[in-house]
């Protein structure tokens, strides 16, 4: 662990120097369990110079844990509440003695306490998102990843099954997630790292919508959406199952999906464009009449973080698929109203030659009567 810490980190060093920046500050949790080791530390900054080694705040508390795992020489502990994370990490920019230090962020990670401190003490810092370059990075997995994303995706089958057996008429979503989800982690899920979907129809066309109290009616499809985690690794799976009576023309949808899919997994290969699987899949769906209810992105790369920004397969992108990439296919349902809204997912390791489905559960229709 600690060889390959020392490479990610040398890595992104690499990226800091490609970008013209001074150092790289890494805070949030995803990016820190892939550049430190440590799934558990909370309250953290990585900070990565442009020349010279790493160093890593924590809470006193964490730090002999942390270096013994990560192999991080420069471990500073902070004693909270006397000093806190943000104030130490822009401590160390103001000291590394640059006039106007060009330090590059994750986007979405940078907390109101951060700004604050570094516009007291670095007021003439500029700031850029290396969110993207941290995803490049982290898109091809190694083999301990993929063992990890391999044993979240096995736990899936055991929500999927608990919830197909769980779900019937006149129950609520979160009651029908609630047996998914203790499924998988009686079998050692250590949980999603997304709001799960149990959708009844009429909430299906929705963009992010998430189980919650409302009543499944028969003779409708219902959307399940699951996710798991293992060593701080992520999978998630879809499937669509029709109670009762449901209309021919959804049933028709979620086969032409099923196929995308099939359509998708055949096109993902090393070398590919994810444009040209996207197009792949367009064209079959535009040829079943359904073309202009077919939206932009149909899959995104798996890992820490359960979509993660690279590779994105969709329209008009350049991102390259390699081999050991995770991604996950088929996101999208296809928004045509009243009868849209079925979808299925499956989490995918590509190989050299290959593709291997991680996530196993029957991809066909299922059915049940009441």
């Amino acid at each position: 662990m600690k060889e390959k810490i020392g490479e990610r980190i040398n890595n992104l060093q690499k990226e800091v120097v490609s970008l013209g920046l001074d150092a790289a500050v890494i805070k949030d949790r995803e990016n820190l369990i892939y550049f430190v080791g440590v799934e558990d530390l909370e309250c953290g900054s990585l900070i990565v110079p442009a020349k010279g080694e790493a160093v890593l705040f924590c809470l006193w508390l964490d730090a002999n844990h942390v270096r013994e795992v990560s192999g991080i020489k420069n471990v500073i502990p902070y004693m909270f509440p006397k000093e806190n994370i943000s104030k130490k990490t822009a401590e160390y920019i103001a000291q590394m003695g640059i006039n106007e230090p060009k330090v590059g962020f994750t986007r979405y990670f940078i907390d109101l306490q951060d700004f604050l401190w570094l516009h007291r003490l670095v007021p003439k810092i500029h700031v850029k998102d290396i969110g993207g370059v941290c995803y490049k990075l982290r898109s091809v997995k190694d083999q301990e990843e993929i063992d990890y994303i391999r044993k979240a995706a096995g736990f899936l089958q055991y929500g999927m099954k608990a919830a197909v057996d769980a779900l019937k008429p006149n129950v609520k979503e979160t009651d029908i997630l609630a047996e998914a989800d203790y499924a998988m982690r009686k079998a050692g899920s250590e949980g999603a790292t997304f709001k799960m979907q149990v959708l009844r129809h009429d909430r299906q066309m929705l963009v992010h919508p998430y189980a919650g109290n409302y009543i499944i009616e028969n003779n409708q499809p219902v959307v399940v959406h699951l996710g798991s985690s293992y060593k701080g690794y992520t999978a998630k799976m879809c499937r669509t199952i029709f109670l009762g009576n449901v209309d021919k023309e959804t049933v028709k949808i979620y086969n032409i999906l099923i196929k995308a899919q099939e359509i998708a997994v055949n096109n993902l290969v090393p070398g590919v464009k994810t444009s040209e699987i996207y197009d792949a899949v367009y064209r079959y769906i535009d040829d079943q009449g359904y073309g202009k209810t077919f939206i932009d992105y149909i899959g995104y790369g798996v890992g820490i973080r359960q979509s993660e920004f690279y590779p994105i397969i969709g329209k008009n992108l350049d991102h390259i698929i390699e081999e050991n990439m995770v991604v996950d296919v088929l996101l999208p349902t296809l928004y045509k109203p009243k009868v849209g809204g079925p979808r299925i997912t499956d989490t995918i390791l590509v190989k050299k030659n290959s593709c291997e489905y991680l996530t196993s559960f029957d991809r066909n229709p299922i059915v049940k009567n009441f």
